[in-house]
């Protein structure tokens, strides 16, 4: 008899892969972290609950597809605007406030332009250099073709070089 996800070690062991990776996925669609966690457990709830329904092999696209359909349905048509955390600098350093002024106007002016970039480009330039994912990894988590995923890179890179000769 094979395994099935409805068992506890299973849906634990899906649980431990895809967990943090889903809520990378939609964080960089939304850039709301707790709202990217409660996505993320909502869909886990929803794949418990439909587990007698999808087989082991199926789960992982389960999980990207549920999430990705949670999040269309919770914005609805919204401007999707990506914020990085804001670190606080709150330790001393021996940088000069000029130089404290100027790393902050650059960060901002990177997060502009990563978030100026269309969905789809942000996505996988956030899964390749946040995440570290190769280029097939990405294709799989948003069914591309490692063709589109290349494109999309080249394209964002593009204008992020763009974006960078200007400052």
């Amino acid at each position: 008899m094979s395994k099935s996800v409805c068992e506890e070690e299973v849906f634990t062991s899906l649980f431990s892969s895809h967990a943090e990776s889903l809520i990378n996925f939609i964080y960089y669609k939304c850039g709301n972290y707790s709202g990217a966690e409660d996505i993320m457990q909502d869909v886990y709830a929803k794949l418990w609950k439909e587990c007698a329904k999808v087989g082991i092999e199926k789960a992982k696209s389960f999980l990207y597809t549920v999430a990705n359909n949670t999040f269309l349905n919770q914005i609805k048509h919204q401007n999707v605007v990506l914020k990085f955390e804001k670190r606080s600098h709150s330790q001393k350093t021996n940088e000069s406030p000029q130089y404290l002024l100027e790393e902050a106007e650059f960060r901002t002016k990177l997060e502009d332009a990563i978030a100026a970039l269309p969905e789809g480009q942000r996505i996988v330039f956030l899964m390749n250099r946040i995440d570290k994912l190769k280029y097939r990894e990405i294709a799989e988590h948003l069914n591309l073709s490692i063709k589109a995923v290349e494109k999309r890179m080249h394209k964002a890179l593009l204008q992020l070089r763009k974006v960078s000769n200007q400052l």
